[in-house]
């Protein structure tokens, strides 16, 4: 009973806005949403896009793609409404294209925010991409890079993969992006890691978070102080190996070193709470991370900063965005269900962080 009552106050705690913590300094939103399948309804000769076509298995008319930028704006607008603000940073997965993008920004719902974005095509079959959404007011842009799913000889996970195999693999590029909030300087690295369809993956999962470890590494190292963030859908939880091990996830800030990230939905993770849900289980595939730079930054630095529960990270979930009756109550509120459209949100809830001085 102590337990379930426990569970309770904590979640009722987690409705609140962030905010609600103890005010330290102007707060900045940092955070992510896989907002599953927003394609547009054009085809594209590069992409396996054929099912979100008019004529295509899903009849992704004009209308249900309308109806889709309005969901995904109103969820936005919801956390912003909830946190007093809107997002400086959140990153995307599962985005087609840069129409797509331009006219989510575009929704009125949002369109005050003055949202840019960063997107770059990438090589992954269906032709998803991850992207990223900044408040110009808020994040100062200063470059980019796309940085490609590859297995190079400098990776330290070591697969028993044949060559013709590797050069066939096509997966999302992670984006990085590098700017300034507060006149301090930021790397936000976005990823959609390769999928866990038919048990598969999880060496290429580790690979790919080798990957993003390597090259923030050497973000550090030519920008002494810059302040990193990793986040996306890992299809990893923060306890399996590609973020424990390979990303240097760490449960709690004492333990993070300049060589590690501090990983905020591990201890949420262990006390049960979760962005997904597959056959009964709930896990947090949609995760944020942040370098020591941002776990403990000096006084008058900027820092992640915790909730009123006293967790650093934030799973935003509403009953509109929840499934209310039927197989899948309680889960999250999908576009299809059994291939019918339903009008949903997505099959994710987003996560968010909020940092201050």
């Amino acid at each position: 009973m102590k337990k379930i009552l426990f569970t309770i106050a904590v979640s009722l705690l987690l409705c609140m806005p962030a905010s609600a913590s103890k005010k330290v300094g102007k707060e900045y939103v940092i955070g992510f949403y896989n907002v599953e399948n927003l394609f547009d309804i054009y085809d594209d000769p590069h992409a396996n896009d054929e099912e979100f076509l008019p004529d295509g298995k899903n009849e992704w008319t004009e209308d249900k793609y309308r109806c889709k930028l309005h969901n995904i704006a109103s969820v936005i607008k919801a956390m912003a409404d909830e946190n007093g603000r809107f997002h400086s940073v959140l990153g995307l997965a599962e985005v087609e294209s840069a129409r797509v993008l331009k006219d989510l920004v575009s929704q009125p719902e949002i369109a005050k925010a003055g949202y840019r974005y960063v997107h770059k095509e990438g090589p992954d079959p269906r032709g998803i991409d991850v992207a990223l959404l900044y408040n110009p007011k808020e994040f100062t842009y200063l470059d980019s890079e796309s940085i490609p799913f590859s297995f190079d000889r400098d990776a330290n996970v070591k697969m028993d993969i044949s060559e013709a195999d590797k050069r066939s693999f096509r997966t999302r590029d992670i984006l990085m992006v590098h700017g300034k909030i507060a006149g301090e300087e930021f790397a936000f690295y976005v990823a959609h890691l390769p999928s866990r369809i038919g048990g598969k993956g999880t060496d290429t999962r580790c690979v790919g978070a080798d990957i993003i470890y390597r090259h923030s590494q050497k973000m550090q190292n030519k920008y002494p102080g810059i302040k990193i963030v990793v986040m996306g859908d890992m299809n990893d939880d923060p306890i399996n190996d590609s973020q424990k091990v390979w990303l240097h996830g760490r449960e709690k800030i004492k333990d993070v070193t300049d060589k590690d990230f501090f990983s905020p939905f591990y201890v949420m993770l262990k006390d049960g709470f979760g962005s997904l849900e597959y056959k009964g289980e709930w896990n947090i595939f949609d995760i944020i991370l942040v370098n020591r730079n941002l776990a403990v930054a000096p006084k008058g630095g900027l820092r992640i900063r915790s909730n009123a529960a006293g967790y650093y990270g934030n799973i935003f979930k509403k009953d509109f965005m929840t499934q209310q009756s039927g197989k899948y109550k309680g889960t999250p509120f999908r576009t299809f269900s059994g291939g019918k459209f339903i009008n949903g949100y997505s099959d994710h809830y987003p996560t968010y962080i909020v940092i201050s001085k």
